[in-house]
């Protein structure tokens, strides 16, 4: 696997490389997931993208490392370990807990002078939009419970204890960083934002994910797709369709 000078592979993984390829696109994964989430990603758009995915502490092979809690912090750190990959046009998609992720760590690439050309903020409300939630705070049968309702972790695999114990620390470690976050007043990001969401999103409402235009200096656009919280499992056709119209303009506006 080609890692960056800038990292050595913990955080950035490449399923596909694509050396020769004019655009990067960076995906953040959601709460308790990981970066192999966007596995599939990679394929459908190697070489023609190079898709870095980013695999947070406390999970599959880093699950001995001690959990982030706190969105600052990983932003912080997942920030470090991106920079160097900015040698050429970077695209953010964060899914969930991975939009605000990735919208931190944009303001810090735009804070020294650099920054994706696009956030795409899937299944996520606003960074303004507050909701008063306590996932985190829950027992292990509340946590699986939570899981199980997002639709977001296979059924059969919950059932099995021993994946269970290795899972629910960085599910609860990461419900408490979200859960937790607050936006700093007024922030925005100077590159456009699509937001993403299902229409029968229990954690994310159409307005919520509208509100996404208030953290923008630049342009906006919204997709509403059928489907709950993890509507791009069953939708991932129409999500690999919004991205590549998205880099086919890229490639558009760097040939003229």
């Amino acid at each position: 696997m080609s890692v960056s000078p800038a990292d050595d592979g913990l955080w950035c993984r490449r399923f596909h490389p694509a050396p020769e390829a004019a655009h990067r696109l960076v995906c953040f994964p959601h709460a308790g997931g990981s970066a192999s989430y966007y596995l599939p990603v990679a394929t459908a758009l190697s070489p023609r993208v190079d898709v870095v995915a980013v695999q947070y502490p406390g999970r599959q092979d880093r699950r001995n490392e001690p959990l982030i809690d706190d969105i600052g912090t990983l932003a912080d750190q997942v920030y470090g370990a991106l920079r160097g990959w900015d040698d050429r046009p970077l695209t953010f998609f964060g899914h969930s807990m991975g939009a605000v992720v990735a919208f931190e760590v944009a303001r810090r690439f735009e804070r020294d002078g650099g920054g994706p050309v696009r956030l795409f903020a899937s299944g996520r409300r606003a960074p303004s939009r507050y909701r008063d939630e306590n996932v985190h705070q829950r027992g292990d049968d509340g946590i699986i419970a939570e899981v199980k309702a997002m639709s977001g972790t296979d059924d059969r695999l919950l059932g099995d204890d021993e994946l269970i114990r290795m899972i629910l620390p960085a599910l609860r470690g990461d419900y408490k960083a979200v859960e937790t976050y607050r936006c700093e007043p007024g922030a925005t990001v100077a590159c456009p934002v699509t937001a993403l969401v299902g229409d029968s999103d229990p954690k994310t409402s159409v307005d919520e994910a509208e509100d996404w235009q208030k953290h923008t200096t630049a342009g906006f656009r919204l997709h509403v797709l059928p489907g709950g919280h993890f509507y791009l499992n069953s939708r991932a056709a129409d999500v690999l369709r919004i991205l590549d119209e998205h880099f086919t303009a890229q490639a558009a506006a760097h040939a003229r």
